[in-house]
């Protein structure tokens, strides 16, 4: 057989995957039902043992919160489908006009899984891939998970494969230029205090990610932590330090600063301030007027969308706030591709020095 006319197999095609967290197929509870169930029952979620987030998850939250999660899901989705769905394609859109190689995307739970995203590069014959985590900030349940998914699945499916896994951005000068000038554009003309809103996690998950094994958790030595090992991996560090290096572009005063967490789940203390708390407390202390802002997302969900954007409005001028003003997040922002494209070809181009 003459094969002199077919072109060699190329095997060092490179590839992005742009990971997102993930959302139901629908608003149907089933199918919320089935999301909540893969997210849940997550190790690094809940970080307990099988059999008792078993008990937590399949014996107890999924029998009453899927139809009130369901109902808050209707409330954000779009006639595209879900926003995360929707905005993390228009970001592969965006991006895929900037770069000369393949983009696709994958979330950590659902579909478009990471196996399908890592799949539809290889038919391409990708086999060298930059996978990209779309979250700013190091966590056990962000950044950790996705990884280890990705990992699970290359080894299992995809032997052949290289990734290259772009790293939390947290500090980035070209990020937080981006944030603030975002933020800049949106703000409002007058506002007691900017509150940046972080997603929550259990303070254990600080503990298990420290690689010293000495963080206490207390304000001085972990937000002014300089050990670059150790904040690495410190959520809650790297949250203060991205809200500092933002309000310092904006020129904001710390005294109209407020940093809290969100998405509070189970009796476990989780990292405070809780953003619910304090949205019921600052008007008290004369806080009326008040712009929120939520860094741990670079695309709009139900967490922003529907969490912050509504309930917490409602308790904030139910407890005397009177106005609140959200910030979108950056979603498919111009200069936020342009941050993406460029995190992505440092990456991309670390293939060449293998």
């Amino acid at each position: 057989m003459n094969t002199n006319n077919i072109p060699p197999k190329n095997t060092n095609k490179k590839g992005i995957l742009l990971v997102n967290l993930g959302s139901p197929k629908s608003t149907s509870v089933a199918d919320v039902k089935d999301y909540l169930d893969e997210f849940l029952m997550d190790e690094r979620v809940i970080d307990y043992r099988w059999i008792g987030r078993a008990l937590l998850v399949q014996g107890i939250i999924l029998k009453t919160r899927p139809a009130k999660s369901a109902e808050a899901y209707k409330t954000v989705w779009t006639d595209q489908g879900s926003p995360l769905i929707v905005i993390t394609e228009q970001i592969k859109t965006k991006l895929q006009k900037l770069v000369d190689v393949p983009v696709e995307i994958g979330m950590r739970y659902a579909e478009p899984s990471i196996e399908t995203g890592i799949q539809k590069l290889v038919d391409q014959g990708i086999s060298e891939i930059v996978l990209f985590p779309l979250y700013p900030q190091y966590a056990m349940s962000t950044t950790e998970t996705v990884i280890e998914k990705a990992e699970s699945v290359r080894k299992k499916k995809f032997p052949d494969v290289k990734i290259n896994y772009i790293q939390p951005f947290y500090n980035r000068e070209d990020y937080v230029n981006c944030l603030a000038e975002s933020i800049r554009e949106k703000l409002p003309t007058h506002f007691d205090a900017l509150q940046f809103s972080y997603h929550g996690v259990p303070e254990r998950h600080l503990y298990k990610t420290d690689p010293s094994n000495t963080c206490k958790i207390d304000d001085a030595n972990c937000i002014n932590s300089q050990v670059e090992t150790h904040n690495a991996y410190c959520y809650r560090h790297q949250c203060y330090k991205t809200t500092e290096l933002v309000i310092e572009k904006l020129g904001i005063p710390k005294e109209k600063v407020i940093v809290s967490f969100q998405s509070r789940l189970g009796k476990d203390k989780w990292v405070e301030p809780y953003t619910d708390e304090t949205f019921e407390s600052i008007p008290k202390k004369g806080i009326k007027n008040i712009a929120v802002v939520c860094p741990a997302f670079v695309s709009d969900c139900l967490e922003t969308l529907e969490e912050i954007s509504v309930e917490g409005k409602e308790e904030f001028l139910h407890a005397g706030g009177e106005s609140f003003h959200y910030i979108p997040c950056l979603n498919d922002e111009d200069q936020w591709i342009n941050v993406v494209k460029t995190l992505c070809e440092e990456k991309l181009n670390q293939f060449y020095l293998v």
